[in-house]
């Protein structure tokens, strides 16, 4: 390695980033079949829909398809399984805001924060 050669590379994106289905795909590692097949089912959706070569793609929908490999690969989760799964894990994060929000007004209201 170089004396002064980055050990790794970080990109930073914009929040409003989006990504064709190409550049989602080749960020993801997987097929456009594949993507196609998860927006069939639900597990993720693209920012602007209509004809599959104009999709794109945003930051949130990446995380989710890199969450839905990870659930693939472990439980060896089948597509209908992954939205399900997803969704269910989306309601439960969810549900955690809320009890922290909830705790929090409730501290307030108690004085005890």
């Amino acid at each position: 390695m170089a004396k002064n050669e980055p050990i790794f590379e970080v990109e930073l994106l914009d929040a409003h980033t989006t990504f064709t289905l190409r550049e989602f795909c080749e960020r993801g590692a997987v097929h456009a079949e594949f993507v196609i097949k998860l927006v069939s089912y639900g597990v993720i959706s693209p920012v602007e829909e209509g004809d599959v070569r104009e999709w794109s793609f945003d930051l949130p929908a990446l995380a989710r398809l890199r969450k839905a490999q990870r659930l693939q690969q472990d439980l060896d989760i089948n597509v209908p399984g992954l939205a399900m799964s997803l969704d269910l894990l989306d309601d439960v994060q969810q549900l955690r805001r809320e009890v922290d929000r909830l705790n929090r007004q409730l501290r307030q209201l108690t004085g005890e924060g």
